[in-house]
């Protein structure tokens, strides 16, 4: 397939490199890597501390779902922190129980199964203005017209925030998530100095101006306006605790940058799936076909836009013979797992109507399970529907490019055709 998904055929990719995506996923280096060493110790390409990857679907699970083992409570990424950045930096993803639990109750209801099923409209309305702009121009590039855009304008809806302000939200989002990728930031996390940034999030000046975003809407909500879901999050937890306006700004910027990225990725490796794999496309415009949320199950697996996540050993352990020390990092690949053909069937081809689906993609089986799964499941639904409704034939053009992370892996620009129906 001239546009494959995936060109990366290195069985032996670094992965502790930022370039590591670069050819897309690197599906060869863990096919090796759950055969051979499922427990594997790598060392660091930019010299911090190395780290053990976990790519076996199974012992994603287990060890997912053992907090008291891994604790987020020392960062989420590869990079090491000081305990002076951890704290200028954590928001409730960095952070155990009971903390966790607490602040998460209270965000939860804004993002549940039943409150998310009544946005179907508002979805709908927006991916039909895209597609109305998109599908007049007949070629274009569908991360910029559809899958960049369809996940900010939802969630300024949900925060309560201008949908004016969604363009520049997101570019500064991409500055911060994406801040290993040149496209979207001048201050390239392994090639510039970010020592001055050490302390933002991302150690990103993008965020400074989310920071004085979110003061704004603090100073609102503390005069007693509602904005959104946003005030769900200041109230009082059930332990007496309150999120802190330290904590609310990088709760604000982490809201921001992964409730429209990991979106924006599963999108786009459902439209490039859409436009190289033809049959499916059909198979979603026959008149017997109703299985909408099994699709869009199947099309973020296939995405994995969130390639990892790290934990860090509170004890010493032992895993597939190898001796995990307390303080080591360990690195659960969720995009290995979703490629488990253990786990999976078949793994490396589309079924959009796959019967059971166990995929990995939002963390599952564990308490950091994503908070916007059924937001993002119900989107990537619509997309679908309305693909499928309203276009005839869709073509990949021109080649796709991937950006460039070790960490949200996706498609960043993809040049396509359509012909409306």
């Amino acid at each position: 397939m001239p546009y494959a998904f995936s060109r990366s055929t290195d069985p032996h990719v670094d992965l502790s490199s930022q370039d590591a995506f670069n050819h897309g996923a690197p599906f060869a280096t863990f096919d090796r890597m759950r055969r051979e060493t499922p427990m594997a110790w790598s060392d660091m390409a930019n010299g911090d501390r190395g780290f053990w990857s976990v790519t076996r679907h199974a012992d994603l699970l287990d060890l997912n779902r053992q907090a008291d083992l891994l604790s987020s409570a020392k960062g989420i990424r590869m990079e090491d922190q000081s305990e002076e950045e951890y704290e200028a930096r954590k928001t409730f993803q960095e952070t155990d129980a009971p903390m966790h639990r607490a602040f998460r109750a209270l965000a939860s209801k804004a993002f549940s199964k039943s409150t998310v099923a009544g946005f179907d409209g508002q979805i709908r309305t927006i991916v039909t203005d895209l597609l109305d702009v998109a599908l007049a121009e007949g070629e274009f590039d569908a991360v910029d017209r559809i899958a960049r855009r369809l996940p900010m304008q939802m969630l300024a809806q949900i925060m309560g925030v201008p949908v004016a302000d969604g363009p520049m939200l997101v570019e500064l989002g991409d500055a911060l998530i994406s801040n290993s990728d040149p496209d979207y930031t001048d201050f390239v996390i392994d090639q510039v100095d970010t020592e001055a940034y050490r302390l933002l999030p991302f150690r990103s000046p993008a965020a400074v101006k989310l920071f004085d975003y979110a003061n704004d809407l603090l100073d609102r909500m503390d005069a007693g306006e509602q904005i959104g879901v946003l005030n769900l999050v200041r109230q009082t937890t059930s332990h007496g605790t309150q999120m802190s306006r330290d904590e609310f700004r990088n709760f604000f910027c982490l809201l921001v940058a992964a409730g429209n990225d990991t979106t924006r990725y599963s999108i786009s490796a459902t439209i490039h799936a859409l436009a190289n794999h033809p049959h499916l496309l059909r198979q979603l415009q026959a008149g017997d076909f109703t299985d909408w949320e099994s699709a869009a199950d199947e099309m973020i697996r296939w995405a994995s836009p969130t390639s990892h996540f790290r934990r860090t050993a509170t004890r010493d352990f032992t895993f597939h013979d190898q001796q995990v020390r307390a303080g080591d990092k360990v690195v659960l690949w969720f995009l290995s797992g979703n490629r488990d053909e253990t786990a999976i069937s078949d793994p490396y081809t589309l079924h959009l109507d796959r019967p059971r689906n166990p995929f990995l993609s939002f963390g599952q089986g564990g308490p950091h399970i994503c908070l916007g799964m059924w937001l993002a499941k119900l989107e990537v639904a619509i997309v679908l529907q309305e693909l499928a409704r309203r276009i005839d034939t869709i073509e990949q053009v021109a080649d796709h490019s991937y950006l460039r992370s070790n960490f949200i892996h996706g498609i960043k620009h993809l040049p396509v055709r359509v012909k409306p129906r």
